[in-house]
C-alpha cells in the first residue's frame, strides 16, 4: 500500500490490483474499484481495464496515417466497407494528403452520378468519393435535393472535394444546407470544373463563387438560379478571372442588378456566346452594355425583365454591336415593342430565330418590320402575343424572306378569320416547311386558305384546338403541296372527319410518318382503313379519344402494306374491346410505345397477356 501512496507521478503506473482514485478525495483515503466511463479512445488510465483488441481503439490520427497510405483503389474501397466511421475518415483525405509512394494516376473523369430526393446524403456522397476514384474518376455529378428536408450539406461536399479531382461537371439543386464552405472546398479541390450549375442555395453567396472564380478558369458554363444569397461582386469576379466562360444564365437572383451584369458583359462579352437573363432587378441599362459589347454573343434570352422598357431594346438594337446574334427569345418584357422590335431586326443582320412569348406590345407592324428589317430570318415563334391580328400575320409573310422555314403561332387571340369573299394577295414566300397554329380560336378555314396559296413545301403541319377549321380548310392548305408531308398533327380539331384522313393518306402515303388525331370526335374506322390501305412509312400513330373501334385495329394489322408501327396510342377508345388483343399482339412485332389507358372495355386479363408478350414495348394502362 506504501507504494501506491509513494506514487507522484513521474514513475511507471501502477500496475497492481484494482483500484481507483477518485479526483478531489482526500489523501490517503481508499476507495473501491467501480466501474470506469467508456471513452472513444485511449486514456492514461488504460492499465487499469480490460485490454481491447479492436482496432478502433486507435485515436483518428493513427487511423487517419494508415488509411493515407493505402493505393487508392480496392484496398481502400474495401476499407470504406468496413464501417461509416473508416467511410468518413477515407472520404476526408484530400489528393495532397495521400502518401506520394501510393498515389495513382489522376483519372480522367468518365463516370457520372446523380442523386435525388431522399436517396442525396452526405453517406452517398462519401461513398461515391471514396468508390469512383479507381473506376476511371467522376466527371460529372448532379445532386437534387428535397428543400429543407435534405440532408446533403458542406461534410457532403467536402468528400467530393476531396475524393474527385477530376469533377468537371457539379450541379447542385435545392440545397439549402450548402453553404459557401462546401463550395469554397469544391473550387479549391476540383480546379478542373467546367461546368456549375448551381439552383435553390440560399446558403451560397458572393464569397462562394469568388473561390470558383479565382480557382477554376477552365469554367465555360454558368448557371445561378433561385441563389438568394449571390450578388453583383462574384459577378465582377467571373468576369475578371473566367476568361474560357462562354454561356452564363442567372435567373430570380434578387441581389444581382444593373452593376454585375452590365459589369460582366462589358468584360466578357467578347467570348460570351450564350447569356440568359431571367427575372432580374436590371433596367435598359443591361440591355445596352449587351447591345454595346455582346460581339461574340449568338444566343440571347431575356424573360421576365420588368424593369427594362422600350428604350432598352431600342439602345440594344441600334448599338449595333450583336452581329453575331442568331437567336432571340423574348418573354414577358414590357419594354418588347413594335420599335424594339424593329431596332433589333436592323441591328442584328445575322438573326435566323425569334420567339416572342406574352409581348403584350407587339403588333402586327412590329412583325412587317421585323420580316423587312431581318433578312436572314429562318423561324419566328408567337405565343400569346393578343395585338396581333390576321392582317399582321398576312403582312409577314408577306415580306419576310426566302429563308423562312417555320412558323408557330400559339394561344394568340386577336387573331380573326379572314372574309371568304374578300381576295387574298399571293405572298412570294415558298420556303415554309413547318407550320405550327395551336389553340387560336378565331383561326378558320379562309385563313388556312390564305396560307395554302404559298405554302408549297409543307413536311410538318400541326393545326392544334382549332374549332373553326373544317376538311375543307384542311384541303385547301394541302392541295398544293409539292413535296410529301411528313408529320400531321390534327388534334382537337373537332370538326376535321375521315375525309381529311382519307386525302392525306391518298396524296402523302408514301412519306406520312406521323399522325395525330387525338381527340378528333369525328374520326372512325375509316379513317384507318385508309391509313391501313395508303400509308407505307408511318411510325406513330394516336387515335386516342376518337370513335375508332375494333375494325379498325383489325385493318391496321391486316394491312397490306405490312405497317411497321412503333407508337400507337388508342387511349379514351371506348370500342375497342378485349376482340383487338390478337390485332394488336400482331401489331406489337414492332411496338416500342402502346397507350390503351381509359379503355373501358379491355379487361385486366387481356392487358395481362400484352404485358407478358410485348415485353420490349412500353405499354400505358
Amino acid at each position: 500500500m506504501s507504494g501506491i501512496f509513494r506514487f507522484s507521478g513521474d514513475e511507471d503506473f501502477f500496475l497492481g490490483g484494482s483500484m481507483y482514485l477518485s479526483p478531489g478525495s482526500c489523501p490517503g483515503v481508499y476507495f473501491p474499484a467501480r466501474k470506469r466511463l467508456r471513452i472513444s479512445a485511449p486514456t492514461v488510465f488504460s492499465g487499469f481495464e480490460e485490454k481491447q483488441t479492436s482496432i478502433d481503439v486507435l485515436p483518428d490520427e493513427c487511423l487517419f496515417e494508415i488509411l493515407r497510405r493505402l493505393p487508392s483503389g480496392e484496398e481502400r474501397s474495401a476499407c470504406a466497407c468496413v464501417s461509416k466511421h473508416w467511410l468518413n475518415l477515407l472520404s476526408s483525405i484530400s489528393r495532397s494528403e495521400v502518401n506520394e509512394s501510393v498515389q495513382d494516376v489522376e483519372g480522367e473523369g468518365f463516370l457520372s452520378r446523380s442523386l435525388e430526393g431522399k436517396k442525396a446524403t452526405d453517406l452517398r456522397l462519401a461513398a461515391i468519393a471514396v468508390g469512383t476514384s479507381s473506376r476511371g474518376g467522376l466527371g460529372k455529378l448532379q445532386i437534387r435535393g428535397s428543400g429543407f428536408d435534405s440532408k446533403v450539406t458542406d461534410a457532403g461536399l467536402g468528400a467530393v472535394a476531396h475524393g474527385c479531382p477530376s469533377l468537371r461537371v457539379l450541379s447542385l439543386w435545392n440545397l439549402p444546407a450548402v453553404s459557401d464552405m462546401g463550395l469554397s472546398e469544391i473550387a479549391r479541390s476540383c480546379p478542373m470544373i467546367e461546368k456549375l450549375d448551381l439552383s435553390r442555395c440560399p446558403g451560397i453567396t458572393d464569397n462562394g463563387l469568388v473561390a470558383i472564380a479565382e480557382n477554376c478558369v477552365n469554367l465555360t458554363d454558368l448557371t445561378i438560379d433561385s441563389c438568394s444569397g449571390v450578388g453583383n461582386e462574384c459577378l465582377r469576379a467571373i468576369a475578371r478571372r473566367c476568361i474560357n466562360l462562354r454561356s452564363i444564365s442567372i435567373r430570380s437572383c434578387p441581389r444581382i442588378g444593373d452593376q454585375g451584369v452590365a459589369f460582366l458583359l462589358a468584360q466578357a462579352g467578347s467570348y460570351l456566346t450564350k447569356v440568359k437573363l431571367q427575372m432580374l432587378n436590371i433596367t435598359g441599362l443591361s440591355l445596352a452594355v449587351i447591345g454595346h459589347y455582346g460581339a461574340a454573343v449568338t444566343d440571347l434570352v431575356l424573360h421576365g425583365l420588368q424593369g427594362v422598357n422600350e428604350k432598352g431594346f431600342w439602345v440594344m438594337g441600334n448599338a449595333k454591336g450583336l452581329k453575331k446574334l442568331k437567336s432571340l427569345s423574348v418573354m414577358s418584357c414590357r419594354g418588347m415593342t413594335d420599335v424594339g422590335l424593329e431596332a433589333v431586326g436592323n441591328g442584328c443582320p445575322d438573326l435566323k430565330h425569334v420567339s416572342l412569348n406574352k409581348c403584350l406590345l407587339v403588333s402586327g407592324k412590329g412583325l412587317v418590320a421585323l420580316a423587312k428589317s431581318a433578312l436572314s430570318l429562318e423561324s419566328l415563334k408567337l405565343e400569346e402575343c393578343h395585338r396581333i391580328n390576321q392582317f399582321g400575320l398576312m403582312g409577314f409573310l408577306m415580306n419576310c424572306g426566302s429563308k423562312l422555314k417555320a412558323f408557330s403561332l400559339a394561344n394568340c387571340l386577336g387573331i380573326s378569320d379572314f372574309n371568304s369573299e374578300s381576295s387574298l394577295p399571293s405572298p412570294s414566300c415558298s420556303s415554309l416547311r413547318s407550320l405550327s397554329i395551336r389553340c387560336c380560336p378565331g383561326f378558320g378555314d379562309a385563313s388556312l386558305t390564305f396560307l395554302g396559296n404559298f405554302c408549297h413545301q409543307l413536311q410538318d403541319v400541326e393545326l392544334c384546338g382549332l374549332n373553326g377549321v373544317t376538311d375543307a380548310g384542311v384541303r385547301e392548305l394541302l392541295q398544293s403541296n409539292n413535296v410529301g408531308l411528313v408529320k400531321v398533327n390534327l388534334s382537337g380539331c373537332i370538326n376535321v372527319s375521315d375525309n381529311t384522313v382519307s386525302a392525306i393518306s391518298v396524296c402523302h402515303g408514301r412519306t406520312l410518318e406521323s399522325l395525330n388525331l387525338d381527340g378528333c370526335k369525328n374520326i372512325t374506322d375509316a379513317s384507318l382503313v385508309a391509313v391501313a390501305k395508303n400509308c407505307y412509312s408511318v411510325n406513330d400513330l394516336d387515335i386516342s379519344n376518337t370513335l375508332v373501334s375494333d375494325h379498325g385495329i383489325k385493318a391496321l394489322a391486316s394491312s397490306p402494306n405490312h405497317l411497321n408501327l412503333q407508337v400507337l396510342s388508342v387511349g379514351g377508345c371506348l370500342a375497342i374491346t378485349d376482340k383487338s388483343k390478337a390485332c394488336i399482339q400482331k401489331l406489337g412485332r414492332t411496338l416500342l410505345g402502346l397507350n390503351i389507358q381509359r379503355c373501358g372495355r379491355i379487361s385486366s386479363s387481356t392487358v395481362d397477356t400484352l404485358l407478358e408478350n410485348l415485353w420490349r414495348c412500353d405499354i400505358l394502362y
